[in-house]
């Protein structure tokens, strides 16, 4: 049988026990920042490459659109956002969006007719916005402008306060 013994200043004893406390903070740190992503995670969807996806996204959102886009635009996202895109980062964020991830790229808008839209006599429209086969944005919204918001059906959760459009005539930027 052997035995080893080892001494140990407590001034080591201490630090070892503080960096070990240290690592439990930082793992639970990490948790709890990964338990608040999950929205944002499961709200950009990867893989969408091609129609088919799109649509098979729209129609897991409870939408049912035209079979092909009615417009497609190459679209850049500001580098800067001013105080005009608040309401529209807030209506992005609410969804789980986050747009000030890709500041100064240029994303995909593909938009859809909505045939589902319930009560509603003029057209309506649904927006994806796509960067490198992956959702990271999106609206509602009436062809006349009158009213924009984000992919809950109106009958699900009470509805905010739809966001006012954005005025035309505006920059390729969103």
């Amino acid at each position: 049988m052997i035995i080893f013994t080892a001494r140990i200043p407590k001034r080591r004893l201490a630090a070892g026990a503080c960096a070990a406390l240290c690592c439990v903070f930082a793992v639970l740190a990490f948790a709890f920042t990964l338990r608040g992503r999950a929205v944002t995670a499961s709200a950009e969807v990867k893989n969408i490459r091609n129609n088919d996806d799109r649509l098979a996204y729209l129609n897991g959102l409870g939408w049912q659109t035209s079979p092909q886009p009615i417009a497609t635009e190459e679209l850049l996202i500001p580098e800067q956002f001013d105080d005009s895109y608040a309401g529209y980062l807030k209506l992005q964020e609410d969804q789980g969006f986050d747009l000030t991830q890709y500041q100064g790229k240029r994303v995909k808008r593909y938009t859809y007719q909505l045939t589902n839209y319930p009560g509603q006599t003029e057209p309506v429209q649904i927006s994806l916005l796509i960067y490198k086969n992956r959702v990271v944005g999106g609206q509602i919204q009436s062809s006349s402008g009158s009213f924009l918001h984000g992919f809950l059906r109106p009958e699900g959760e009470p509805s905010p306060t739809p966001t006012p459009a954005p005025a035309a005539g505006r920059r390729q930027t969103v």
